[in-house]
């Protein structure tokens, strides 16, 4: 499996290293052009739903209960599952890049989201 990097779509583009840049935010990034952010595809379907985004409001002390209910989301919801299945596929191909808008390095979903394909690609099974 190739790596699977976390970046903020506000940071430089690396063509030489970010391999598959894939949007996962549900929302496009404030003032950011679809030029400047160069990305392959704008999974969107995978980030989480609006009400968990909303509830969570990037608050440190929310996040592992968020993680928890993305993670629930990410097994459980049929679009999310194909979005897993597919970006589980670019990894094994390339290095693939998630790319968020969020303020904080730490506590986000793409980090969330990363960690989950990591473990599934451990196992080498479907979720």
């Amino acid at each position: 499996m190739s790596k699977i990097v976390v970046k903020r779509i506000y940071d430089e583009v690396d063509s030489s290293s970010d391999g598959y840049r894939v949007l996962v935010d549900r929302l496009w990034p404030r003032g950011m052009s679809k030029e400047k952010a160069k990305i392959r595809v704008w999974a969107k379907e995978v980030a989480p739903s609006t009400e968990l985004r909303k509830w969570f409001g990037h608050q440190p002390q929310r996040y592992e209960e968020f993680k928890e209910r993305y993670l629930e989301e990410l097994r459980t919801n049929e679009e999310k599952y194909a979005y897993l299945v597919e970006l589980n596929q670019l990894a094994r191909e390339d290095t693939l890049t998630l790319l968020y808008g969020a303020k904080d390095l730490v506590y986000n979903h793409a980090q969330v989201l990363k960690e989950e394909l990591e473990r599934v690609a451990e196992k080498r099974s479907p979720w």
